[in-house]
């Protein structure tokens, strides 16, 4: 196999920053990226520095990010997001077997509607860990529920994550003969909560939940004490809610054969995608004093939103100069149209447990689907797509992620740090093979 000198430079360069994402959390590697690929483009390529800005760039993913992250930062800051989990919590009442049941629902439900899995998990771990120590679950089984279904709801296309992903996707989309990209993102979702959901469920119950929930029959729990009543939604925060109601509406609808006739062209140009929707609405919340801008913007996850769109810079510039072509040459090596599902999640599951599962691992793999289908002769690109994306999450129950880590911080005083940093070290490390064997079945073999 003949690979050009670009394309080994390209390859380097990448090879470079997984390596240092994986040793200094501390350093973005999406600027890192960004000079990578200036200096590559530039020496092997024949491509000035402003061309590479301009062309390789994803301006129109960065735009989608900020817009949704702004509008979500503006219902964290003003308090519509606690109060929506306070409320949802004394749903089970005073049922202490149901308390892991509405944990998951109401994670997977505050993740979906925008906020992403980062933010979710950050909202619902302090919470959730509280009431584990209240009804004597282990840190570890309800760490499990959190990060599993904040993951499993991450690819919403309302959350950042699923952002990334469908707009990844968009741009491949015209290789791989895909024109219902509404309809693939929630596929997607689907499949990742199919995924997420098999394998943290089933370890809650394998490790210890059913004997828990067994022996919780007739136990009950003061409501009042665990999750007192907040006080009633304010005027700004009912705004915010009828603004992200508004946002469902504006994705969901438009996109439904029923509804799409109520929109015409102004309205479908207005509503192109989630991030146009939710920059008018913030602009609206801004103008009727819903919330404080200057706070919001705090919230904007600048450094994670720079990482995936840095990457992606250098990932464009390695698909020019053929790099792209070569890994996807070396996977199809050891791969045919079904196991490539398992590789491709056991692969990027072994990366992402060192590294960032949104800003390094999918915009590194997702775009060399066209290419794996080609090389090995056929297979389902939704299925690839989905064992990318599952398989780079499950492993974010290691304490070495971000996710696994703010559930260490909120557990309880009582519970054993360090065992319970290795017993989630262990699972999520463990869960690349795991994800691997999951991805094989359901999306190879089974081809979801």
């Amino acid at each position: 196999m003949d690979i050009s000198a670009a394309a080994i430079a390209s390859i380097v360069a990448l090879g470079i920053v997984v390596l240092i994402s994986c040793v200094n959390e501390d350093l973005n590697v999406g600027f890192l990226s960004i000079g990578f690929a200036i200096i590559v483009g530039a020496i092997w390529s024949g491509l000035s520095g402003a061309k590479i800005l301009v062309e390789s760039f994803p301006t129109s993913l960065f735009m989608i990010l900020v817009g949704v992250t702004f509008l979500f930062g503006i219902a964290q800051t003003n308090g519509t997001m606690e109060k929506l989990t306070a409320y949802s919590i004394r749903l089970c009442k005073s049922n202490t077997a149901l308390v892991p049941i509405i944990i998951y629902l109401l994670t997977t439900i505050i993740t979906s509607i925008g906020p992403g899995n980062i933010a979710g998990t950050a909202l619902m771990a302090p919470v959730a860990m509280a009431i584990a120590s209240r009804v004597g679950l282990s840190a570890f089984l309800m760490t499990l529920l959190v990060v599993g279904a904040s993951n499993g709801a991450a690819f919403s296309p309302f959350a950042p994550t699923g952002i990334i992903s469908n707009g990844i996707i968009a741009k491949m989309a015209p290789m791989l003969g895909i024109t219902d990209l509404n309809a693939l993102a929630w596929k997607i979702h689907f499949n990742s909560e199919l995924g997420q959901g098999l394998v943290n469920i089933g370890g809650f119950f394998v490790l210890g939940g059913w004997a828990w929930m067994k022996k919780q029959k007739g136990s009950s729990l003061d409501i009042e004490e665990l999750a007192p009543k907040p006080e009633p939604f304010n005027r700004n925060q009912w705004i915010t809610l009828a603004s992200i109601g508004v946002l469902i509406l504006l994705v969901v609808l438009p996109g439904l054969p029923a509804t799409k006739a109520l929109f015409g062209p102004v309205a479908m140009s207005m509503f192109a995608n989630v991030g146009t929707i939710a920059f008018i609405l913030g602009g609206l919340l801004m103008l009727v004093g819903a919330g404080d801008s200057e706070a919001a913007i705090g919230k904007v996850p600048w450094s994670v939103i720079m990482m995936v769109c840095g990457v992606s810079v250098l990932i464009d510039i390695i698909d020019r100069s053929g790099g792209l072509l070569a890994l996807v040459k070396v996977l199809a090596v050891i791969s045919n149209p079904t196991t490539i599902n398992g590789w491709l999640a056991l692969i990027t599951g072994a990366i992402s447990a060192y590294s960032s599962s949104s800003g390094v691992v999918m915009p590194m793999f997702l775009p060399m689907v066209p290419g794996l289908i080609e090389e090995i002769g056929g297979g389902n690109p939704i299925a690839m797509i989905s064992s990318i994306n599952v398989g780079a999450h499950l492993v974010d129950t290691s304490p070495l992620s971000t996710l696994g880590a703010l559930c260490i911080a909120c557990a309880g005083e009582h519970e054993d740090k360090s065992v319970l940093f290795r017993r989630l070290l262990f699972w999520g490390l463990s869960m690349s093979v795991v994800g691997a064997v999951a991805c094989y079945i359901f999306f190879g073999l089974l081809n979801f």
